[in-house]
């Protein structure tokens, strides 16, 4: 009986080591820019949403088109009210209409999954020091990593294309965050 009593608590402990909260790796701060709609758009929008970010550019020939081909797939997996976010890192040629029409191409859902342009300086700042995202003396740099933040605009985990498809770990810990209490 004794045995059994141990091996009951260790099963508990263990289970629920395994549902250890994601860490929170920083904070993106406010920030207003333009959506592929041409209307202002900030972080304020995305308060009390799970959401997941990327950064890339409508002429890419490289590892964009994979990127927005995970991000519409997620959209079809995640729910509702988690948002996705694709901010530029070309924003004089990535004009809200030229991103309207790339994420069409994609299969946007407009309501779900933003395209954000604006100034240089703010998306620079946000790729590099916010999201922790690009190179170091690389202005607006491209990467091939999906970043999921939380409700509160805290950064819970990085997702790279490199490690396989990131797919089914977003929409997972996604869902998670859904449940959490804010």
């Amino acid at each position: 009986m004794k045995h059994c009593l141990i091996f009951a608590v260790l099963v508990l402990m263990t289970g629920c080591a395994g549902n250890k909260p994601l860490p929170v790796l920083g904070e993106i701060p406010r920030f207003e820019l333009t959506d592929q709609q041409g209307r202002k758009f900030g972080r304020a929008a995305l308060d009390g949403h799970v959401w997941v970010a990327d950064f890339i550019y409508t002429n890419c020939e490289g590892p964009c088109p994979r990127m927005s081909s995970h991000m519409h797939v997620l959209q079809g997996k995640i729910d509702g009210d988690v948002k996705l976010v694709s901010f530029s890192v070309d924003p004089e040629r990535d004009t809200p209409d030229a991103l309207e029409q790339y994420g069409r191409k994609f299969g946007a859902d407009d309501a779900r999954w933003t395209f954000l342009t604006g100034d240089p300086k703010t998306l620079n700042m946000l790729d590099h020091d916010a999201f922790k995202l690009g190179e170091l003396g690389v202005s607006m740099d491209h990467s091939t990593r999906f970043v999921l933040v939380d409700k509160k605009g805290r950064i819970r985990g990085y997702y790279g294309i490199a490690e396989g498809d990131p797919v089914a770990r977003l929409a997972r810990d996604a869902a998670r965050l859904e449940k959490e209490r804010v």
